[in-house]
């Protein structure tokens, strides 16, 4: 099992609605999370400072990796568009972060 964490930023008026759009998270959206190997996905908000940081556990980063490349992530990624960061292909802009303690 692989941790990871990576922060991505909302628009600042798009918190709540960025929020919903996850408590309604489309059940192929879940399925394929789970396909490709993640369990254990949580995102958080830091209202303040508008960013959004995600910790996940996968089985393989090769497996994960494949992910992005499904009709359904694209899909998933268009639709959220317009309320965070993008890069040109609309994936959101993330910064991994690089483990520095964990304890069981």
């Amino acid at each position: 099992m692989v941790r990871k964490a990576l922060t991505m930023n909302v628009y600042p008026e798009f918190i709540d609605e960025y929020i919903k759009r996850h408590d309604e998270l489309w059940p192929e959206m879940k399925d394929m999370i789970h396909e490709y190997g993640c369990s254990n996905y949580s995102i958080f908000v830091n209202r303040e400072t508008k960013t959004l940081f995600a910790y996940l556990e996968i089985e393989d980063e090769e497996k994960w990796a494949k992910a992005a490349d499904t009709e359904i992530n694209r899909k998933w990624w268009d639709f959220m568009a317009d309320i965070m960061e993008t890069n040109p292909d609309n994936s959101p802009v993330e910064c991994p972060l690089e483990m520095a303690f964990h304890l069981d």
